[in-house]
């Protein structure tokens, strides 16, 4: 395994592998790795020859009260748990590597996808994303990025991004990983109490009861919504940001569950912001 701290360095590293027939699978990262991150690049092994991490905090998707400066880093640690998979290269530029002195004019923004859910509440923060997730495919070129389908909303926008840039590649969501007792694998998890952690539960909680009112018939998502909402609230450690349901496709709120649907949520416990989802089929 390769640590590439240069972007000719990981180009020159992923033309090798090209070269030698390889297929170039790619997992983004923020680092902070965790079970949810080494099933992307498990999935990722099982498809390609030649698999690429990226972790970079990327500055220009937290906005100027969030957690940038605070949010946890160890490489030592990740490059060990890359290496348990393994993959073949990580790609961990400095902030002045993808972001020169002058850089910054030209960014990426998917209209009609990021101005609800976690787009209301975090302005600017897609546009960071489908910035940097573009030039970190335009660095490696990858043929498939795999991506988490707990950040349901990145992975809407990414794959309207590459749809409508023409990116030669295939956008691969991966389900959720989640804790024995439920709670959504996540970064942040680390910042919680351990009252913080227990009441987080009721948010898996609050999706599973979605998902067992879907299956017994429910299609009244305007009912729905407000019973999710009402069991989260009943948390006194809650802090909703939002709860909704809304089209899997469009992300735009629906009345009726007439097709797939998605119930995604985020809600702080003290600073710490979560986000879950799932999936709803009618």
């Amino acid at each position: 395994m390769d640590l590439h701290e240069t972007i000719s360095g990981i180009r020159n590293a992923v033309s090798a592998a090209r070269r030698a027939g390889k297929k170039i699978g790619f997992v983004p990262t923020m680092g902070y790795l965790h079970e949810g991150h080494l099933t992307l690049m498990r999935e990722a092994r099982k498809e390609c020859g030649y698999v690429v991490v990226s972790i970079f905090v990327n500055p220009t998707q937290f906005g100027p009260n969030e957690d940038f400066d605070r949010y946890p880093r160890d490489l030592e640690r990740d490059m060990q748990l890359c290496q348990s998979v393994p993959v073949d290269a990580i790609f961990h530029p400095a902030v002045a590597e993808m972001y020169p002195p002058g850089a910054g004019t030209t960014t990426v923004r998917v209209s009609g996808l990021t101005e609800g859910l976690c787009g209301a509440s975090r302005p600017g923060h897609f546009e960071g994303v489908a910035t940097v997730v573009t030039k970190l495919f335009n660095i490696v070129k990858p043929d498939i990025a795999y991506f988490g389908q707990k950040d349901a909303q990145q992975v809407a926008v990414i794959r309207r991004m590459a749809l409508d840039l023409n990116m030669d590649l295939e956008i691969r969501p991966v389900p959720t990983v989640r804790e024995p007792d439920g709670l959504a694998l996540s970064s942040r998890n680390v910042y919680l109490s351990p009252e913080q952690r227990q009441g987080a539960l009721v948010l898996s909680r609050s999706l599973q009861m979605a998902r067992e009112r879907v299956a017994a018939g429910e299609r009244d998502m305007v009912a729905l919504l407000g019973d999710i909402r009402a069991m989260i609230a009943a948390e006194p450690l809650a802090n909703i940001d939002y709860v909704a349901i809304v089209d899997y496709d469009s992300l735009q709120p629906i009345e009726r569950l007439e097709r797939r649907g998605l119930a995604a949520l985020a809600v702080r416990f003290g600073k710490t912001r979560l986000i879950d989802n799932c999936i709803l089929e009618a």
